[in-house]
């Protein structure tokens, strides 16, 4: 045991001396129960989460292979494409009508100033003195992110295998009130593309390990700023700075490779612990030094709860700590906690085919991560297409509960 946790050691001393974040593949299932999952890992999502957890598809509900632990729903492989989008959705329609009432507001202020030769900022001020509410609304709103994000996934995997290649961006626009001149923003303009794969090992019926490598290319574009009253030189702007990001596309030179370790025990029937020590990266990326990211975690899974029959039921309980070594934001030990809980329940089937055959499927699922609630709801059709529909809330500040931006995003997958 004491050799399978040294490469996790000695790569965490490492990677105390970085400082950015890896790219992040958001898997909807674990996002909506906390992504607490280091220790869940019983499909696909062990590619991201855990590589050992690899070994477990086509044992757990497999008789045969593994009896003592033949309850569970069988899972015999996973091969998926998925698209999905995100956004804070409440925080766009409230965004929107302050900015047409502030653009309201300074054109009048600029109209009246040119009728009557007067200075616009003075007649800016008088404005803002008359209408208090609009100065809370400014300073409310001051560097207020829009983030919009998209993701694309191909994944393959089963027994002791996976892989998968998948691309994920992100625009995050704002806005600046400015007491003088308000102006839109965007932050941060990037897209990161992933191919990774690796495998697991079952050393016994209990422990298991699992490597994995990564290449990753990161194209991003820094601020972009304009004023409200020219926002007609936004889409020449735009372009612009989209030809930045692409043009330089398929540079590969700005690749990195890094390296993903994972190990699972198995407590008892019904607990499972692992840790994993991921994105330990052997140069910049885009450049950026990358902090590896270490987690430890435990899932509850209840022998009563779970059924591997045509109406399947699956129920996990998980807790994870989190992302140990990044500490630039969101520093306090608690918010590296993440913790949730799900189940999943087969509606229509055809009996006698031990969840070979499944026609409906619901999943529901809630937690805390970082802090913050998070909550999913899955829907699958015929074991080929799925519905996801899942929150959660990210920290902007230096710790949880400073500026949350939460996040909603719904994810269309195909596949078997």
């Amino acid at each position: 045991m004491k050799n399978i946790l040294l490469p996790f050691c000695l790569a965490g001393v490492v990677g105390l001396s970085f400082a950015a974040k890896a790219p992040t593949h958001h898997s909807l299932r674990a996002e909506s129960m906390g992504n607490a999952h280091v220790a869940v890992v019983d499909d696909k999502e062990a590619i991201y989460y855990n590589y050992a957890g690899l070994s477990q598809i086509n044992r757990l509900g497999n008789y045969k292979l593994r009896p003592e632990q033949g309850y569970y729903p069988r899972n015999f492989g996973d091969m998926r494409l998925n698209l999905g989008g995100a956004g804070p959705f409440e925080t766009y329609f409230s965004t929107y009508n302050d900015v047409k009432k502030l653009q309201a507001l300074y054109q009048r202020a600029y109209d009246t100033a040119v009728l009557y030769g007067l200075s616009s900022t003075s007649v800016l001020m008088d404005s803002l003195s008359s209408h208090p509410e609009y100065l809370h609304m400014i300073h409310s709103y001051d560097h207020k992110h829009l983030d919009m994000r998209i993701k694309m996934d191909a994944e393959l995997a089963f027994h002791g295998f996976g892989g998968a290649i998948w691309v994920d961006g992100s625009i995050a626009p704002y806005m600046d009130g400015g007491i003088i001149l308000p102006y839109l923003a965007i932050d941060t303009f990037y897209v990161d593309g992933v191919m990774q794969a690796g495998v697991a090992y079952g050393i016994n019926d209990r422990l298991s390990v699992g490597i994995g490598g990564k290449i990753a290319k990161r194209q991003k574009v820094e601020m972009i700023t304009m004023d409200i009253i020219n926002y007609t030189s936004l889409q020449d702007t735009l372009e612009d700075r989209y030809h930045d990001a692409t043009d330089n596309i398929f540079d590969f030179k700005s690749v990195s490779a890094a390296l993903d370790l994972g190990v699972l025990y198995q407590l008892t029937r019904e607990v499972r612990v692992g840790a994993s020590l991921n994105d330990i990266y052997f140069k910049e990326l885009a450049g950026d030094k990358i902090t590896p990211n270490f987690t430890m975690g435990v899932n509850y899974s209840p022998r009563f709860f779970n059924k591997n029959s045509a109406y399947a039921r699956k129920f996990n309980i998980a807790c994870d700590y989190a992302n140990m070594f990044y500490s630039e934001t969101n520093y306090m030990p608690l918010s590296h906690i993440n913790f949730g809980m799900e189940v999943e329940q087969t509606l229509l089937a055809w009996p006698g085919y031990n969840n070979e055959l499944r026609g409906l499927a619901i999943r529901l699922a809630g937690g805390f991560r970082g802090g913050y609630p998070t909550a999913g709801f899955g829907l699958e059709l015929l074991r080929v297409f799925t519905l996801d529909l899942v929150t959660w809330a990210e920290e902007l500040g230096y710790y949880t509960g400073q500026d949350e931006e939460r996040v909603y995003m719904a994810q269309l997958s195909i596949g078997f």
